[in-house]
């Protein structure tokens, strides 16, 4: 049961600094507003002290009434000057801890058992900056930061209609991190924000950080290489996926926002192909898909067609990929398992070292080890050529690299242990897979499959901004996206 303030400033102080114990950066100070006993509660770092004097000094220092009783003294304050509080008062111990950690100040008057809480904030956090993972050649180059705020105001600043909802709940037991639902009221399926929002309440989380960690809450249990959440980090990405209807979600402390439901063809869209002419995001759109199905087929059927049907490939090529086997020890499969692996350690160790390092330990990787590998004897030419070309296309779509990493390999296996019939076996449950999940009672291939008008406008190719404009697209079109109740 929460403990409630009494109107005992001495109590109300005790239990407030009970709370915090002995940490450093709580900070209390007594003092006495118009005759009547005061204590001011702050965490430095995340309350300004200048800004608080400020504010008590100005209005405080010259009072127009004298108050009689220290109620009347809580109503002077809230009522009747200009001194910028929150609109919620402190009733409770809980109620003190959320302001004070969200950067707040408490007053507490002694022989009232409220506390006025002051807008004194002013936590140190990165700048907007451009978006490190999501490019683009126009538009805007903001990106989300860490404070739940100032990405909420980002979102509101470019939806400026009553539309846009706002909605928090917190999340960590340890934490009591603040998680914020954005949507749009009339677009956003009712099924889905109920959905949303009962598996949010039901995730048991010990600490909350990033988004990432309620991915396996709000998806089903069902395995899948593929997931029905999507990331962003720019703040117009988002605003145009609450524009289609969906659900963004935002984490306290988290630059990248979570987008519900998700879909198998938004991973190949961006913010560009809006901005460019319309055959030209076709070809672009095309161009990534080709290179999804490259990078996760193209190694297995090389290693199929090398071991099975080696009458496929034209005589010159048979001959430079038939001398080159020979002069390695290795299995051409594990050839390509190796060189894989080699590609993902390479990979890992430019990402988690600094980035100066970084590129040196890539450079270093691709010119002599890939080099000296060869020279050796150690790797056929042919397939570093492959992984190469691999890895390239890979990049094209990095919001797959996972998923795409891992069929590879097992493109891999399929192709080397069983030949072309593994691989139709694989390509084929991989397909049935995609088709079979769903995103929040949505199909996860809409609009592919089932298709639906919303393919043929803004799919595989893109229309022009005039019949765009003319669709009014929304995920309440897809199929499904009228369900009332999910499970």
């Amino acid at each position: 049961m929460e403990q409630t303030l009494s109107t005992s400033l001495l109590e109300n102080k005790l239990a407030v600094k009970g709370m915090f114990g002995t940490a450093i950066d709580f900070y209390t100070k007594d003092i006495t507003l118009m005759g009547y006993p005061c204590c001011i509660c702050m965490l430095e770092g995340l309350s300004s002290i200048e800004r608080l004097w400020v504010m008590m000094l100005e209005i405080l220092s010259k009072p127009e009434t004298q108050p009689q009783t220290p109620e009347e003294l809580y109503d002077y304050i809230l009522k009747q000057t200009a001194i910028p509080l929150e609109s919620k008062s402190v009733v409770c111990l809980e109620d003190a801890r959320v302001q004070l950690t969200a950067g707040t100040s408490v007053i507490l008057i002694d022989g009232v058992a409220r506390g006025l809480v002051l807008s004194t904030q002013s936590m140190q956090y990165r700048s907007i900056q451009e978006p490190s993972g999501e490019g683009n050649l126009r538009g805007s180059r903001e990106s989300f930061t860490e404070p739940l705020r100032v990405n909420i105001s980002l979102v509101r600043r470019l939806i400026r209609t009553e539309e846009l909802m706002v909605e928090t709940m917190t999340v960590g037991e340890r934490t009591q991190t603040e998680v914020a639902l954005l949507y749009n009221t009339k677009l956003a399926p009712a099924a889905v924000l109920t959905a949303v929002k009962r598996r949010l309440q039901a995730a048991k989380l010990p600490f909350l950080f990033d988004t990432g960690y309620l991915t396996g809450f709000l998806q089903k249990s069902r395995f899948s290489f593929f997931q029905s959440v999507g990331y962003t980090e720019r703040p117009d990405t988002a605003c145009a996926k609450i524009c289609e209807g969906k659900v963004v979600i935002m984490a306290n402390g988290s630059p990248f926002a979570m987008i519900v439901p998700y879909f198998f063809s938004e991973n190949f869209q961006s913010m560009d192909d809006y901005s460019e002419k319309a055959y030209f995001a076709s070809i672009i759109r095309v161009l990534k898909y080709t290179a999804f199905l490259i990078a996760v087929m193209l190694p297995g059927v090389f290693v199929s067609v090398a071991n099975f049907t080696p009458e496929l490939f034209p005589p010159e090529l048979l001959y430079k990929v038939a001398s080159a086997e020979l002069a390695t020890p290795l299995p051409l499969f594990l050839e390509a398992l190796f060189v894989n692996f080699l590609l993902e350690v390479v990979r890992e160790a430019g990402l988690r070292l600094p980035k100066p390092i970084g590129h040196s330990v890539s450079l270093v990787a691709a010119l002599i080890v890939g080099d000296a590998a060869v020279s050796a004897g150690i790797i056929g030419t042919p397939i570093i050529i492959v992984a190469a070309l691999t890895a390239i296309c890979t990049y094209v779509v990095p919001s797959l690299y996972e998923p795409i990493t891992v069929l590879r390999i097992l493109f891999i296996l399929a192709g080397g242990l069983l030949g072309p019939l593994g691989i139709v076996a694989l390509f084929f449950w991989m397909l049935l897979g995609m088709c079979g999940m769903n995103a929040f009672g949505i199909p996860y291939m809409s609009p592919i499959a089932p298709g639906s008008k919303a393919f043929l406008q803004d799919g595989l190719l893109r229309r022009s901004w005039r019949r765009l404009a003319q669709a009014n697209f929304s995920i309440r079109e897809l199929p499904g996206g009228e369900t009332e109740e999910l499970e």
